[in-house]
């Protein structure tokens, strides 16, 4: 076998099972900041990881057009890296900033945003 198809291989299963860890924790966690990194930790081992796992499979075997598929999985993956931690961002703080989250923290430094 090829080292990329098992590496792709791999990094597909480390996809599903991050998937899993992030669903467990958008059940079990408290609030609505911890239940957004949960999210986001699925978002980005969930679906980046298993893009790059993607590339590396079609790489690894024989089938027509595997360098189009190599490419649009990495590029699409590489978009997901990007804007998945922007966008948990912006949600963070228009929730902060709306004040619709009971949350009490020891030290507030969004504070003046809100006023």
């Amino acid at each position: 076998m090829n080292i990329f198809f098992i590496l792709g291989a791999i990094l597909i299963t480390i996809g599903g099972i991050c998937d899993l860890f992030g669903s467990v924790g958008l059940l079990k966690f408290p609030n609505f900041y911890v239940r957004l990194h949960a999210a986001t930790v699925g978002t980005i081992g969930g679906a980046v990881v298993p893009l790059f796992g993607v590339t590396l499979l079609a790489l690894g075997t024989n089938i027509p057009n595997r360098y189009a598929i190599a490419g649009a999985s990495l590029i699409t993956g590489l978009i997901v890296l990007l804007v998945s931690p922007a966008g948990a961002t912006a949600l963070a703080y228009a929730a902060h900033k709306a004040g619709i989250v009971a949350w009490k923290p020891k030290t507030d430094q969004l504070k003046e945003a809100r006023e």
